[in-house]
């Protein structure tokens, strides 16, 4: 939500001259205000060592003509909910600090629903922004009225208001934010341009110092804070940061009779636009559908205040349908019709963390249009990490490692922001997928789950069957909907198979790595909670912890042979996995790591069925007595040969087989030949999703994240406490679980829980608030529909005051708030689906 608030760039007069600090602990690349909130926030805990170096002017590039939204209301993620909160606080209470004022005016805000599906949307955001502490209340129409009197609200469903909500100035903002910081003793500096980063050499490079055109600073962390120049300054040391800048727009009209600044801010997603007073005319800002990529190939050096002249032949319908909702700025000329750049970035999150590519190089960039609403919380985050070594919130999400090199590629950025943009005010549905830049990473078995009529979404750039259409059918979505779309029979239909047939499944898009070498056993086991340096031929399940006794990584490690190790883990993590592998082999262990992604199909047969269909293709016994749950054997399937290890995300009897690219072809045809006979159905990611959420399975960066502790996410059975070398993060976890015995830690418990809706009608997706006894208990982080237990389930972090065990949860009256209405619930710490195991040890 950002466009322009002045038509003059801020006071160019303060220009620093001279020579840059030969030495700093932190250096800051960028004076906008993320680079100052950084280092705010730096100082302020205790790290004055700190030097911002800004090309140009403070505030030059995007921060100057940001519209200076004060908006806490509208995200369903706690995380950037928080920093919203964060944000507020610090702008209300910074001039104080200061002397400068930040021009925080608490008008208020309103969301405007005027269609049934934006009502349970907003709903549904107003609950969860609720129970995060945002004092959101739904109004009717004519408050909507009363309260923004040149509005039109005859369609309006209701308006979602918040009445602290409102605007700042975003030049008094960050020039608040830069004095903030020079008190506490940072160095800021003007008109510096930095030409390089200098890092070590080695397996993993480390910053070492930042060359600029006035001298070198030799420092410890860098953070890459230069907003749209961020992709261009990573690129210098092959940092990864795929972001774009676009065209974005405001208008500014000439005064109008009754516009007062003590008007709220509105915002009307369906009508492209959000509007606020502005010297007594009207601010429109827009964002619409299809957006035009600003300087694909390079973002000039030289462009600091500057605007790009506006393209009125695409505009103009967007502009003509914002103005219909405050009618009489269509009447009202035109002052200014502004053009200027921001970034955005493939999913519309957010760019931050620690670079994989080089340790102590952070990036905070790529910030969607939200950089002045988030800012303050956002340059806490990143202080709080570069001076604790990990963030002290759920940072999967928007973490960098999650982003890959292709996504910086010119022709990827330049069609994939035409979305990203436009998805800032389209529908949040739950089943949206994009559907730009689409088909650059396909499974070997695509054109085979084409011709089965699959129906594909994007899963972290790969192409992932979600259903199947059936026989016949194609595969096409109807309509999008907060209800049962039309495939929904599709889905049921394949979940029913998993569990009482026999189902084929490709995941080739999981992340799999080969540790080898010959201390790769013991490397191993000191990342791992379990011990996974037993038996050859055997798969363990485990979790890696960082030092603080927080969840890394949920995967699965095979020990292949004394020396060598197969390592599978979720599409999300693949580069967050790989970095950690890499930045913890010791300078004398010899262990290599090399990805295997690409280079081998995974196609997972499941379902009580799985062993006769599987038996029937191969020569090995893969009885239950031969091959045992976690077994993993090489076997022969027709022509080729195969990894297959025993073991399920989906609760029942089943076999992964991990095959070579070239053969893969040949192992699906006779997979599926032989599954005739077997009622064989293909299976997509629907099914997994509902079939793993009814086995109450983890999935990282879903509902397990990086602020979770080991036993609050039952997952405590897979530590061994016993190993002789222990294991990162053995020291936190041991203490946390000796003071939760003594009864001394802190008053809060917290536990991970399945969440059953006893009527089968609604549906849940992300975001819930569970209540008991009417009391808000926590949130749903993950969710899917329970074909086999006849209701919505999902996953839900219960937090009490007491230890929240299975008679806690048993006591009380349980309900969840979807969109406004309350359905009771059953709640459960173990599986609601074959707690016992029998279906996949059968």
């Amino acid at each position: 939500m950002q466009s322009s608030n002045t038509e003059q760039p801020p006071n160019q007069a303060d220009t620093d001259t001279g020579s840059v600090p030969t030495r700093a602990r932190v250096v800051v690349i960028g004076g906008g205000v993320i680079g100052c909130s950084v280092a705010y926030h730096l100082a302020h805990m205790g790290c004055s060592d700190v030097v911002l170096l800004e090309r140009d002017q403070l505030t030059s590039g995007t921060t100057w003509h940001a519209a200076g939204l004060m908006v806490t209301f509208g995200s369903m993620s706690e995380t950037s909910t928080e920093m919203r909160k964060c944000t507020a606080d610090l702008y209300s209470r910074l001039e104080a600090e200061t002397g400068l004022a930040t021009g925080f005016k608490p008008v208020g805000f309103i969301e405007l629903a005027t269609t049934p599906d934006r009502l349970i949307e907003f709903r549904r955001v107003a609950e969860f922004n609720r129970y995060c502490g945002v004092d959101v209340r739904e109004i009717g129409a004519r408050d909507v009225g009363e309260l923004f009197p040149l509005a039109r609200v005859d369609d309006v469903l209701a308006g979602f208001y918040v009445e602290k909500d409102g605007r700042v100035n975003p030049v008094d903002v960050t020039m608040s934010l830069a004095k903030g910081a020079r008190q506490l003793g940072v160095t800021m500096m003007q008109n510096v341009s930095v030409l390089d980063v200098l890092t070590t050499t080695g397996m993993v490079p480390q910053v070492k110092a930042v060359r600029t055109d006035r001298g070198d600073i030799e420092c410890d962390v860098v953070v890459n804070c230069a907003g749209m120049w961020a992709r261009q300054l990573g690129a210098r040391n092959g940092v990864n940061i795929p972001l774009q800048a676009a065209e974005h727009y405001y208008l500014i009209t000439e005064q109008i009779a009754g516009m007062s600044s003590d008007l709220p801010v509105i915002e009307d997603p369906a009508s492209f636009g959000y509007y606020r007073e502005e010297v007594g005319g009207l601010m429109i800002g827009l964002f619409e559908t299809k957006c035009a990529p600003w300087n694909v190939e390079r973002i000039p050096h030289e462009f600091s205040f500057g605007e790009i002249v506006p393209d009125w032949d695409r505009m103009g319908p967007y502009v003509e349908q914002a103005m219909s909702r405050v009618p009489i700025s269509a009447d009202a000329g035109i002052r200014k019709f502004f053009c200027g750049p921001e970034s955005f970035t493939p999913d519309l999150s957010p760019v931050v963390g620690e670079a994989p590519e080089i340790k102590n190089y952070f990036v905070a960039a790529g910030l969607n249009s939200i950089g002045i609403l988030t800012g303050g919380g956002l340059g806490r985050v990143i202080a709080h990490w570069v001076l604790n070594g990990r963030p002290d919130v759920d940072v999967t999400g928007f973490n960098i490692e999650r982003l890959h090199t292709y996504q910086a590629n010119p022709e990827y950025r330049r069609t994939r922001t035409v979305e990203s943009l436009g998805m800032v005010y389209q529908s949040h549905y739950p089943n949206r997928s994009m559907q730009t830049a689409r088909g650059a990473k396909r499974s070997p078995l695509h054109e085979r789950l084409v011709a089965q009529n699959a129906y594909f979404k994007d899963v972290s750039g790969w192409e992932g069957a979600d259903w199947y259409a059936g026989a016949g059918k194609t595969p096409v979505v109807s309509a999008l909907s907060w209800g049962r779309e039309s495939w929904w029979p599709q889905w049921q239909a394949e979940h029913h198979a998993a569990r009482n047939g026999v189902i084929l499944m490709d995941m080739s898009f999981m992340s799999k790595f080969v540790v080898s070498g010959r201390d790769s056993g013991t490397f191993l086991n000191r990342l791992s909670t379990a011990d996974v340096d037993g038996a050859v031929g055997t798969l363990v399940y485990t979790q890696w912890l960082n030092e603080f006794g927080r969840l890394e990584a949920d995967l699965t490690v095979t020990k292949l042979a004394a020396d060598r190790f197969w390592i599978v883990a979720t599409d999300t993590a693949h580069r967050h996995v790989e970095a950690w592998m890499r930045r913890h082999i010791g300078d004398a262990e010899h262990v290599h790591v090399s990805d295997h992604t690409s280079g081998f199909a995974q196609l997972n047969v499941q379902g009580p069925r799985s062993r006769e269909l599987l038996r029937s293709v191969t020569s090995v016994d893969i009885s239950n007595e031969a091959f045992p749950f976690r077994a993993a054997r090489e076997i022969d399937v027709g022509f080729a040969r195969a990894l297959c290890v025993r073991i399920t995300y989906l609760g029942e009897l089943g076999f992964e087989l991990y095959i070579p690219a070239e053969q893969a072809i040949h192992v699906y045809d006779l997979l599926v030949e032989a599954g005739v006979g077997f009622g064989l159905r293909h299976a997509g990611l629907k099914a997994l999703a509902s079939l793993r959420m009814e086995k109450s399975y983890r999935d990282y960066g879903h509902d397990i994240d990086n602020t979770d502790a080991l036993d609050d996410v039952g997952l405590g059975f897979t530590a061994n406490l016993g190993k002789p070398d222990g294991f990162i993060g053995r020291e936190a976890l041991v203490k946390r679980r000796a003071e939760r015995a003594a009864g001394t830690t802190l008053a809060q418990y917290s536990k991970l829980a399945q969440a059953l809706v006893l009527d089968p009608e609604p549906l849940l997706f992300h975001g819930e608030v569970v209540r008991r006894d009417g009391r808000s208990a926590g949130y749903t982080r993950a969710c899917s529909y329970g074909h086999t237990l006849g209701g919505a389930v999902g996953l839900v972090m219960i937090n009490a005051d007491e230890p929240v065990t299975q008679a806690y949860l048993d006591s009380g009256a349980w309900d969840i708030d979807v969109a406004g209405t309350r359905w009771p619930i059953r709640l459960s710490l173990r599986p609601m689906y074959d707690p016992t195991n029998l279906k996949i040890q059968a």
